[in-house]
């Protein structure tokens, strides 16, 4: 490469994926799922980095963040993450400014592997050899047959060694629902595959703590977000009175929103999106700072954004095996992973290891 190559533009795209059946959770339902791409260019390169968020972040990219790190040297990420976070101040780094941020940092890491003919996860100083995920998908709209089908292909089939199903359905109000399919998901995977459960926020602290009680004879290893994220309080209460690990944090989008969540003592584990949280520079720097609170890290979505910085994350836990991303990415790009035996293990092609297949993407492109 050259001696020192200059980010030369920024290529942004949007695509639009419907869902292969309805789907909903605890607190949303939905039909499709946007993603917005970004393509880092410089010396000859392309660098691939996207967040699964509102196609009004391609904007954000044009106007703010193209024109904040345009010329800087591409080995300088960190300089360029820097000017993003100065461009964007008058316009709110929370939410979606920080998924567009985002988007570019992990296009910007991909592209200074590829300059330097590195895989990304070597780049960035390899810790893990393979990235241990669990099954992610379970929708509370989802009838008998599709939860025992889905739960069957990844813990019988695939030997993931872990899976997760939504529950808190309809914002709390069909418990007797929740513990039903989470009765079902345990005698569908057996007593040796851990069972995960996620409420995305839909219960109160005491409604949640009943409800895992009542479930406590199915051993369930993980409770995601059994309150509001932004409840520390809750979280704290549920964290102290039930045997399931306590996580949250998948929303966070700034390192002071992670100061207070560790802070509050109100989690067994941290989740962090690196398709929101700021991208791959902004993870490390999260990851740190969990593990100066004596926690872990796990991966929230996007598997394939996500693999390399795991693996050069010294306190991962696991990454999530997320049922829309899988069939977005898996149909967008080459090179990518088999999470059979319940590791990924991350490509040793330059970069994220990953191409475009435009032909394939083309029919859902949306800007």
């Amino acid at each position: 490469m050259d001696s020192d190559p200059t980010i030369e533009r920024l290529e942004v795209s949007v695509y639009r994926v419907p869902t292969d059946a309805p789907e909903a959770d605890g607190t949303c339902a939905w039909d499709s799922t946007t993603m917005v791409l970004v393509q880092a260019h410089a010396g000859g390169a392309t660098g691939l980095g996207w967040s699964y968020a509102p196609a009004a972040c391609a904007s954000l990219i044009t106007e703010l963040l193209q024109p904040a790190v345009i010329g800087l040297p591409v080995l300088d990420v960190g300089r360029a993450s820097a000017s993003m976070l100065q461009a964007v101040r008058n316009a709110s780094r929370p939410g979606t400014v920080g998924y567009a941020i985002s988007a570019v940092d992990c296009a910007l890491w991909d592209l200074k592997a590829r300059l330097l003919e590195l895989p990304l996860h070597r780049l960035l100083g390899t810790i893990l050899d393979k990235v241990p995920v669990y099954g992610s998908g379970g929708f509370t709209s989802y009838d008998d047959r599709q939860l025992t089908d889905q739960l069957t292909g990844w813990a019988l089939e695939q030997g993931i060694p872990r899976v997760k199903i939504k529950i808190g359905e309809s914002a709390g109000t069909r418990t007797a629902r929740d513990l039903a399919r989470m009765r079902q998901a345990r005698t569908v995977i057996g007593p040796d595959v851990e069972l995960f459960v996620d409420a995305n926020g839909g219960y109160t602290a005491k409604q949640a703590i009943r409800v895992m009680t009542e479930a406590r004879d199915l051993n369930i290893h993980w409770l995601e977000e059994p309150v509001s994220s932004d409840n520390l309080t809750g979280l704290r209460e549920v964290r102290d009175r039930v045997d399931a690990d306590v996580a949250a944090g998948e929303y966070g989008t700034d390192l002071l929103y992670y100061q207070r969540l560790c802070a509050a003592n109100a989690l067994d584990c941290v989740q962090t999106d690196v398709s929101r949280c700021g991208g791959i520079t902004q993870w490390l720097r999260i990851a740190s700072l969990a593990e100066a609170y004596g926690l872990e890290i796990s991966g929230h979505c996007a598997p394939h954004l996500s693999v390399h910085v795991a693996a050069a994350t010294p306190n991962f836990r696991h990454l999530e095996w997320f049922h829309d991303h899988v069939r977005i990415e898996t149909n967008f790009f080459d090179g990518c992973l088999d999470p059979a035996g319940g590791t990924l293990t991350p490509s040793t092609a330059p970069g994220n290891g990953l191409s475009l297949r435009s032909a394939d993407m083309a029919p859902y492109r949306i800007g």
